[in-house]
């Protein structure tokens, strides 16, 4: 008995040292973590978006639904390289201030709180800024169509809008309500109470 107990008190003592001595060092070397990989990952500067495995067929397939014309496609392409062009600039903007915005991630002191409002107003804008010139894009572009073309692809944005809300309710978000939980918890009816007989 008295074995058993000096080797349990060994033991004990044995895993509490482990604890004591253990890298106190922890939360410095996962602070360093996000920003060495931010680092490693570092993106190219602007160029064209990556196009998918399957682009050039999607590609195909949509002009030959709209039965674009040569002129029409060569003007379509002009419209997609100046959009570009146009957005470049507002997207290493962009770029730049979400990294600036990370930087400050762990911050708390005041000036620093509100340098994070001030970057996510700024972020917004420059996202507000990027939609207006893709819905401009799109409006060139509709420009050089059709009546018949505009038909078409009126149809094909339907489908693709519901193509995106079947697989959208296919892999759900969580709810993004108060608190950024699951969203609103539902409060089941409870029966009525019982008064206790005496």
């Amino acid at each position: 008995m008295m074995k058993k107990t000096l080797i349990l008190a060994s033991l004990f003592a044995f895993a509490t040292s482990v604890v004591c001595f253990a890298d106190t060092d922890v939360k410095t070397k996962q602070l360093a973590v996000p920003q060495q990989r931010m680092e490693q990952t570092k993106r190219p500067d602007c160029k064209m978006p990556p196009k998918g495995p399957d682009f050039k067929k999607r590609h195909a397939e949509f002009e030959k639904r709209l039965n674009l014309t040569d002129k029409q496609k060569q003007k379509a392409e002009e419209i997609h390289k100046q959009g570009f062009e146009k957005i470049k600039p507002i997207m290493e903007k962009t770029k730049l201030k979400q990294k600036e915005l990370f930087e400050l991630k762990d911050a708390q002191d005041e000036q620093s709180v509100q340098k994070k409002e001030q970057l996510k107003k700024e972020i917004g804008a420059l996202k507000q800024e990027a939609r207006e010139l893709q819905k401009q894009n799109m409006k060139d572009f509709e420009n050089i169509l059709t009546k018949k073309q505009k038909k078409e692809l009126e149809k094909i944005k339907e489908e693709g809008r519901k193509n995106f809300q079947k697989n959208f309710k296919k892999h759900p978000r969580p709810g993004f309500g108060p608190g950024f939980g699951p969203g609103p918890v539902e409060i089941l009816p409870q029966p009525p109470l019982q008064k206790e007989v005496k």
